[in-house]
């Protein structure tokens, strides 16, 4: 019956989102940065401008000795564009023009086109037609390149992203030594995912959600998927191992694993729905679909996956296992030499796993946040070249011009005072050239186009656009005129700003409701305080990396990273609500198991010993599912894709083998039983929740282990 109502649920989210439009193509909008304020003003003062319009950019370099400006080569380039203009989408074409678009020694030009729509909607027809206007000039003997938006397409699975999922097989596969045990936590996060992301797309018109909420949904939702159904399947061979039969050890797996995964998915949620506090509405509702996503696999882990357990209640034992019975000898388990290491020696090994984070977490010191562009792809590409091409030519600030509106509809004289801001714009140091201003209908507009000496991803530019903006040359001139600056590079600029600002408020929240979850989860002070010390360590672990390699060049080549640049400005954002959620799941499972051990009367040495011994397999094959999928993303050829996949591997990384394998255990030998203390008066206000199953004991005692480790 179970099963009947998921797959009635499957078949529904299928019929929703069939009938819905899907996600929609809207403009990002940021409230509070003067770039979202000045594309407001060009929507109201240039009604159908598309200030959001994609655009594209075409190069063109003459053979060498000869002029773009000659009778032969010119008409080359005009019948290039004329490709293009007749597109349906194209709003305008503007040709190389000398003085303007065309360099000094007359051998390099570029086209501007611009397109109607963003560059979600630009169809392939009109990619097409760009390309065969780069063709067409080749083909006339010029160098032609082209770049912009509207090459942009859609994020595309590659075959090393594909392999995670293989590389997820394998390892549960090797971990449950059953098929039908490693392919179950597939099948049911396969479930999980498709209703996921089906229901995200069946809402994504109504809400205006982009497709990169849904991708975000579906790539959460299949981590967290696989690990929630491996932990309840992985409770449940251990009870039938400890010679329960095949429903009781399901009820206890249920209550006991399903607990923790219920918490640990609530600490996911609250990381993800806090993405809401950054300001950013298409950052929230990215984080919105992906909470609602981990919900469903927690749903799916309480009740999918034990009731899939009642078809083949012993297909998933090991195949030792079932031809011996249920109840067979305790194996000696892997972890015991590492766990003798870390408790034998605590304050050494808590020195030097902190040592070590703090160590690679240097580099973050030097964090640039920005939107990496053209520059930092492979030189194999067209946009790379197009700006090679543009910054041999003009100069690199032609690759991130500013764009500035001005708003002159009190002034007496509207042409007179946009000439007095333009004159102190082009005046100002950092500036090469101010292009002529074009007016809206009313004549009471104005859009310039200032070209920087630096690079848009330069930390001269963000210098230019904060003094234009603090002393707004030519308006003490003009005090009826004012003027915003916007622009891909300016845009890029704020969004870094904000995205910082938001960073300390939003780890502060996140790491604050979690610290009081785990609070009653575990009734101790000093467990919550640990897990968060220590997620803090393996975030700024990761984020050093990410700085070294594509800030400062390290292993650059190793990674096919061709240039170094600015860091994501979302992905401080993004790495701190994904990993900090997948962090706690491993802490959650790893540390209720020994609380589970020290609740049923084991000391606290014993209980570390316990919980370690039946959690770490399962913890570190969890771990090394999720750094084989974000380290396939790591492979893509797209400087974001890649930049996201290499830190969320790395954290996944540290935060798992580092911290949960190896400092958490080491700390709680410390403390000893110092580690379960809390206060009384907190523990008669605190909600009593039994996490560790502790009411359980009352029905079956809790076996004897084994075998327990002595400290040396």
């Amino acid at each position: 019956m179970v099963v009947a109502v998921w797959l009635l649920a499957l078949s529904g989210a299928v019929l929703l989102a069939v009938k819905s439009e899907g996600p929609v193509s809207t403009r990002a909008t940021m409230p509070g940065i003067e770039s979202q304020q000045a594309f407001d003003l060009i929507a109201e003062r240039f009604p159908g401008a598309a200030a959001d319009g994609a655009s594209a950019t075409l190069v063109f370099v003459a053979p060498p000795g000869q002029a773009l400006t000659s009778a032969a080569n010119t008409k080359a380039v005009d019948a290039a564009l004329a490709t293009i203009s007749g597109g349906p989408q194209v709003a305008r074409v503007v040709p190389p023009s000398t003085g303007v678009s065309i360099s000094a020694d007359g051998s390099t030009g570029f086209a501007s086109v611009s397109y109607r729509v963003p560059s979600s909607e630009v169809t392939e027809e009109s990619r097409t037609a760009l390309a065969d206007a780069v063709e067409r000039a080749r083909a006339a003997g010029l160098t032609a390149e082209m770049s912009g938006s509207a090459l942009k397409t859609g994020t595309r699975m590659s075959p090393m992203e594909l392999a995670g999922v293989a590389i997820a097989a394998v390892v549960l596969l090797m971990t449950f030594g059953s098929m039908v045990a490693a392919g179950l936590p597939l099948l049911t996060a396969v479930i999980g995912v498709a209703i996921s992301f089906l229901g995200v797309w069946a809402v994504a018109g109504p809400l205006e959600m982009a497709i990169t909420s849904g991708m975000l949904a579906l790539m959460l939702g299949l981590a967290v998927g696989i690990d929630y159904a491996m932990f309840v399947v992985s409770r449940y061979r251990e009870e039938r191992h400890a010679g329960d039969d095949a429903e009781q050890a399901a009820g206890r797996a249920v209550g006991t694993a399903g607990s923790a995964v219920a918490f640990a998915g609530l600490t996911v949620v609250i990381a993800l729905a806090g993405l809401s506090v950054v300001g950013i509405p298409s950052l929230a509702k990215m984080g919105l679909a992906a909470a609602g996503a981990v919900v469903v696999a927690v749903l799916v882990a309480l009740t999918l996956v034990p009731a899939l357990l009642g078809f083949a209640p012993n297909r998933v034992l090991a195949r030792a296992q079932r031809r011996a019975g249920a109840h067979t000898p305790a194996r000696r388990s892997i972890a015991r030499p590492w766990m003798r290491l870390v408790l034998r020696r605590p304050l050494l090994i808590t020195l030097a796993g902190a040592a070590l984070l703090t160590a690679i977490a240097v580099p973050a010191l030097s964090l640039q946040l920005g939107t990496p562009g053209d520059a930092s792809r492979p030189v194999t590409e067209t946009q790379r070249r197009a700006y090679d091409l543009r910054a041999a030519a003009f100069g690199p600030g032609f690759n991130g011009p500013l764009t500035v509106v001005v708003d002159a509809r009190g002034a007496a004289d509207p042409g007179g005072a946009v000439a007095t801001v333009a004159d102190s714009i082009r005046t100002t140091s950092g500036v090469v050239s101010v292009s002529k201003a074009s007016f809206n209908q009313q004549g009471d507009t104005a859009i310039l186009t200032a070209v920087p000496s630096s690079g848009p991803t330069d930390a001269r530019t963000e210098t230019l656009v904060e003094t234009l903006r603090a002393a707004r040359p030519g308006v003490e001139a003009a005090a009826t005129v004012s003027y915003e600056i916007t622009g891909a590079t300016a845009l890029d600029i704020d969004m870094a700003r904000k995205t910082r600002s938001a960073l300390v408020p939003y780890v502060s929240i996140v790491i604050g409701l979690a610290v009081l979850l785990l609070l009653v989860v575990f009734r101790s002070v000093w467990i919550p305080v640990k897990a968060a010390l220590g997620f803090l360590l393996s975030l700024f672990a990761a984020l050093g990396v990410i700085v070294a390699v594509f800030q400062w060049g390290w292993a650059a080549g190793v990674l096919g990273v061709e240039q170094t640049g600015p860091v994501m400005s979302l992905m401080p954002i993004l790495l701190v609500g994904i990993v900090f959620g997948l962090a706690m799941d491993y802490e959650v499972f790893l540390v209720s198991r020994m609380r589970e051990a020290h609740a049923h009367g084991r000391p606290a040495h014993d209980a570390i010993v316990t919980g370690f011994e039946q959690s770490s397999k399962v913890v570190v094959a969890a771990a090394v599912i999720m750094i084989a999928v974000f380290g396939g993303f790591a492979a893509a050829d797209e400087p974001l894709i890649k930049m996201v996949g290499l830190g969320l591997a790395c954290a996944v990384f540290f935060d798992a083998f580092v911290v949960r394998l190896t400092l958490v255990p080491a700390v709680l030998q410390l403390l000893g039983e110092r580690a379960w203390w809390l206060p009384r008066r907190l523990d008669r206000v605190l909600p009593h929740v039994d996490v560790e199953g502790e009411s359980l004991s009352e029905e079956q005692p809790e076996p004897e282990p084994a075998h327990v480790l002595s400290p040396r």
